[in-house]
């Protein structure tokens, strides 16, 4: 199975081939140039993979939640190679994507726990928590965009062991971390989703059939209001 997979959710920008169980990525943090980078990335591996285009099987893109243009981007790119070319597409959501890079101890692989977190802006986190299942994940926490103070975790309060991974854990001074407290193990306040973790995880979605057409995917965006006000915008750059 040959795949092409897009990651444009967050400040970071990534583009991955799936050959048959190999993965070949580009990556970078490039914030406002990921227009100008998918393409030539996709064209270069695939130049280097010696593979054309229309010998690709599918194609795979981050839905989000994320930046709204980062999100719409994805889909857009997504959706016209995939309708070009006539293949099948999937959208896998960005917080798994994450949960699915997460560094796990090897003695608690079979248990992992991951609760994924990507900074919303405007005092919010984007969250969304995970179990290992098989060669997919399930959902523990339902995906929402909240304020760190109201995030809770299913199970009792000493239930601990979670991973937490996303930079939803170093914003507004790391107080999503503060707040769940004992029930985070490993913390990475720094990850950001990668398009080979997305490949690895549309491979695995496409064997089961769970591959649509490209007029399908649609993006998640979580917060109602997406479009930002000018004072709104100016005060995120002025964070980035």
């Amino acid at each position: 199975m040959r795949l092409l997979a897009l990651e444009t959710s967050t400040e970071a920008c990534s583009v991955a081939l799936w050959l048959d169980g190999e993965v070949r990525e580009r990556f970078q943090v490039a914030p406002r140039r990921h227009a100008e980078l998918v393409l030539p990335w996709a064209d270069a591996l695939l130049a280097e993979a010696g593979i054309a285009r229309a010998s690709l099987d599918g194609i795979a893109v981050s839905r989000g939640p994320g930046a709204f243009t980062g999100v719409r981007l994805g889909i857009s790119l997504a959706q016209g190679i995939a309708l070009a070319l006539d293949l099948p597409a999937l959208a896998v959501s960005t917080l798994a994507v994450l949960a699915q890079g997460a560094r796990v101890p090897e003695a608690g692989l079979a248990d992992t726990r991951v609760l994924a977190a990507i900074d919303a802006r405007m005092g919010e986190v984007y969250l969304g928590g995970f179990a290992r299942v098989g060669d997919g994940w399930r959902a523990l926490v339902p995906e929402a965009v909240v304020a760190p103070d109201a995030a809770t975790l299913p199970g009792d309060a000493t239930d601990g062991g979670w991973i937490g991974v996303g930079t939803g854990f170093a914003a507004l001074d790391g107080a999503l971390r503060t707040r769940l407290g004992a029930r985070l193990g490993v913390v990475d306040d720094a990850a950001l989703p990668r398009a080979g973790d997305l490949a690895r995880m549309a491979a695995a979605a496409f064997a089961r059939g769970e591959a649509v057409a490209p007029d399908l995917l649609e993006p998640a965006y979580l917060r109602n209001n997406v479009a930002l006000t000018v004072a709104e915008q100016a005060a995120s750059r002025q964070r980035d």
